[in-house]
């Protein structure tokens, strides 16, 4: 389904809503100085085209992840990516997968218990895919920011001007 074009409304609404998933509309809306049937209905529109979900995100450590790992991947026959991807992606230990431009093909990452479950998903479960021959890893040490993107970099031209 294709995304509606957003506007300033809407990208201010998205703003309230990474800072707090949870805010009531209520108090967006006099935020905004517009009503709550509107920020309801613009809310709506963007869950049903999927320009934005609403989930509650974890801080691995606390429950125990204490291995999260980047691991690039080559794959051989390039045909066979969309097929790695697809794979990779239902893991339990990925949290994001992306194709690559460059000496890689996908990008991925990944959340384990410890250093022995990282050894173990990467040798039992990454490398037997087929089409994939070749993985760097680097273990991520500490995580200084992970967040989503500014919202202020969409605003119209004309604040720029």
């Amino acid at each position: 389904m294709a995304a509606n074009p957003l506007d300033d409304l809407d990208l201010a609404i998205l703003s309230h809503l990474q800072q707090d998933g949870r805010k009531p509309f209520t108090d967006i809306a006099r935020a905004l100085d517009v009503s709550v049937g509107t920020v309801r209905n613009r809310v709506g529109k963007m869950l049903e085209d999927e320009t934005v979900w609403i989930y509650a995100r974890i801080n691995p450590p606390q429950l125990g992840l204490n291995a999260s790992a980047n691991i690039h991947v080559s794959v051989s026959p390039s045909n066979l990516i969309e097929s790695v991807a697809n794979v990779v992606k239902d893991f339990p230990e990925v949290s994001y997968v992306a194709m690559l431009s460059g000496e890689y093909d996908l990008e991925i990452d990944v959340m384990c218990r410890d250093t022995a479950h990282l050894t173990k998903f990467i040798q039992q479960d990454l490398h037997p895919v087929p089409g994939v021959v070749k993985t760097v890893t680097s273990i991520i040490l500490r995580s200084y920011l992970y967040r989503q993107p500014d919202l202020s970099v969409l605003m119209t031209e004309q604040d720029d001007k």
